[in-house]
């Protein structure tokens, strides 16, 4: 297992394949449109786990990058796909779908909880620790501590098993087809959130304008 570490995108011709790839990201905080896009995380589940950073000021240029994140034949793999999918799009003009969620599966399987952080189901899931010690650092600073690196790749290690495990609760609880619609619309909530409604529940009966 080896943490792979770049500046601006990926090198050319790496994690080329057909499987499906664990994305995640690191920003500068929770309001997309504000907040930088500072770390992608990426895996094919062979073991290794590739970090891209982009500097402050970056174009956001990184074509290698952006067409993995593209190639509709490969399943993405987050926790938490929405805001993951809204900073992509915003920063790199890419809709890195279809998409597997975690925490949405979660949420529909472990209805006995109402904990579904990656941690608490890498600890229950998989019966494997993972450290948030990293989670609120500054991550647009110009060197990257190794803390922060182990910690950005943990983000990405487990998914694949973590899917393999709730597509088996999913199938076994009948939630199977609502879990993918789930998925289907996770591409339009993010749209939904860089326009503006991300606080918004435009399906809701209440037609007040709130402005």
């Amino acid at each position: 297992m080896t943490v792979h570490f770049h500046e601006e995108d990926l090198p050319a011709g790496v994690l080329e394949g057909t499987s499906a790839l664990a994305v995640d990201t690191e920003t500068m905080g929770l309001i997309t449109p504000r907040d930088r896009l500072c770390v992608v995380q990426i895996s094919d589940g062979s073991g290794d786990e590739h970090l891209v950073r982009f500097a402050p000021g970056s174009e956001y240029e990184a074509p290698n990058l952006t067409a993995l994140l593209a190639d509709e034949s490969r399943v993405k793999l987050y926790h938490y796909a929405r805001f993951d999918l809204a900073a992509l799009q915003y920063y790199l003009g890419v809709m890195a779908a279809p998409v597997f969620c975690t925490k949405i599966a979660s949420k529909l399987v472990r209805t006995y909880t109402d904990r579904h952080g990656l941690k608490n189901l890498t600890d229950e899931l998989l019966g494997e620790s993972i450290s948030k010690q990293q989670q609120s650092s500054d991550w647009g600073g110009p060197i990257l501590s190794d803390a922060q690196r182990d910690y950005a790749a943990s983000d990405v290690r487990f998914l694949h098993r973590l899917r393999d495990e709730l597509i088996v609760r999913l199938d076994r609880e009948g939630r199977t087809e609502l879990a993918e619609g789930c998925f289907d619309f996770l591409p339009t909530r993010a749209l939904l959130d860089i326009a503006g409604w991300d606080n918004r529940d435009i399906f809701s009966h209440n037609e007040g304008y709130t402005g």
